[in-house]
């Protein structure tokens, strides 16, 4: 996400153990800023999308998402796991 961005959100997907993705982190301002910088800082990607966080932003911390969001957060996943993926490769070469 820019530096300019107003709002954060986060998400935590355990396989195996979590049936959908929970929101973990949520905020504006200050707080958002904390998030990422708390992201960048564990190597966990960080991806902006306006709309997504907004979305997320109107949920209570620790639930699941709906399943309104599954096909939004499908694609954050994918992005995330493509550049895990991306970094064991260039680990191995």
């Amino acid at each position: 996400m820019k530096k300019q961005s107003e709002k954060a959100a986060a998400l935590k997907y355990s396989r195996g153990k979590d049936s959908t993705p929970r929101l973990v982190a949520k905020g504006r301002g200050k707080v958002a800023e904390k998030i990422i910088e708390i992201a960048k800082a564990h190597g966990i990607p960080v991806k902006e999308d306006k709309e997504l966080v907004d979305l997320l932003s109107a949920l209570d911390l620790y639930r699941e998402i709906p399943p309104d969001l599954y096909k939004a957060v499908a694609e954050i996943l994918a992005f995330v796991y493509s550049l895990k993926n991306r970094k064991a490769g260039l680990q191995q070469a």
